[in-house]
């Protein structure tokens, strides 16, 4: 999830006091995937591999382009792997089933303001042997005031051991708008989006889609990667991908590395970000750095209702 800028070679630059940006998410009853959010938090221990330009035949994986394919570029569907249609063609024209998820993404955005939750952030770079050797960690609550203003507060943060990276802005941007990405009808201009297939991921049909922006404004943020949108609720239910554009100037680094993030319904009719993870190899002009990342999305409370996803916290 979090693009890292690699240290110059004097040592210079210390890593960032983190303020965390506010985010909010929803619930609802249905699980999305449980066996898929189990699966995900059995791989995100797991030692990183240099994957980015892997890329595999097993049905339902995904291919994400490498930091040097990272840029604008309409042609991502065509270069993900070819598989057959498990569910057969969509019976909806496909410019409606867009048009659909991204008015219901509106919509979704719109409620995520109405709930707190507890944010736990983790990121690691590991040595050669997928050990870590630093560390940056940070527990929020995202919660409102008793006058309805929604605001942070941090609970946990120990000393940063982060050696080798450090956070940047762009990281920090890219934690509330990119990793929980949400493409709304008001964001579909900016992004070319190609149908891939009709096709199960875990217990839900969904239509698959990879994403690309049309082209990079400078300053911006963006997404590339593929989406998938269930079928019948049309809301994204996981994303797997990339911020862009990777950044490289005055002599600093800011390579932004692989994400997945998986959604959950457990309340209402939307569909909320649970868990963030990266497990990937920022490449830099000096040398390569494993990096292991997660994002955990818990406690959600709405108007005084708690719905509780993962390990649960007690709130006094």
């Amino acid at each position: 999830m979090f693009g890292v800028m690699r240290r110059d070679q004097t040592g210079e630059g210390q890593p960032m006091a983190i303020k965390l940006p506010v985010r909010d998410m929803t619930t609802r009853r249905r699980v999305v995937s449980g066996s898929m959010i189990f699966g995900a938090a059995i791989l995100a221990i797991l030692p990183i591999a240099a994957r980015q330009t892997t890329t595999s035949s097993q049905p339902g994986t995904i291919q994400i382009q490498s930091d040097s394919q990272s840029k604008a570029d309409p042609a991502t569907a065509d270069s993900a792997p070819k598989r057959a249609a498990a569910l057969g063609a969509p019976t909806v024209p496909i410019p409606e089933i867009i048009q659909r998820f991204a008015a219901r993404e509106a919509d979704f955005k719109t409620e995520r303001d109405n709930f707190t939750y507890t944010q736990s952030f983790s990121i690691q770079t590991l040595d050669s042997n997928g050990r870590p050797d630093g560390e940056y960690k940070m527990t929020s609550e995202i919660v409102f005031t008793p006058q309805g203003k929604r605001y942070e507060k941090v609970t946990y943060a120990p000393t940063p051991t982060l050696e080798r990276i450090s956070l940047s802005q762009q990281d920090l941007d890219d934690l509330e708008h990119v990793q929980p990405f949400v493409l709304t009808t008001n964001e579909l201009p900016k992004y070319d989006v190609k149908y891939v297939d009709h096709a199960r991921l875990d217990e839900l049909n969904t239509y698959i889609f990879d994403v690309a922006p049309k082209t990079i404004e400078k300053n911006q943020r963006y997404f590339q990667g593929r989406i998938w949108v269930d079928d019948k609720d049309f809301e994204i239910v996981k994303t797997d991908g990339k911020a862009v554009p990777d950044i490289r100037k005055h002599g600093q680094e800011n390579v932004f590395p692989r994400f997945e993030t998986f959604r959950e319904n457990v309340e209402g009719d939307y569909w909320f970000p649970t868990y963030t993870r990266s497990n990937d190899v920022l490449r830099f002009a000096g040398g390569d750095i494993p990096i292991r990342m997660t994002v955990r999305y818990e406690n959600y409370k709405r108007f005084g209702v708690t719905v509780k996803i993962g390990k649960p916290t007690e709130k006094k």
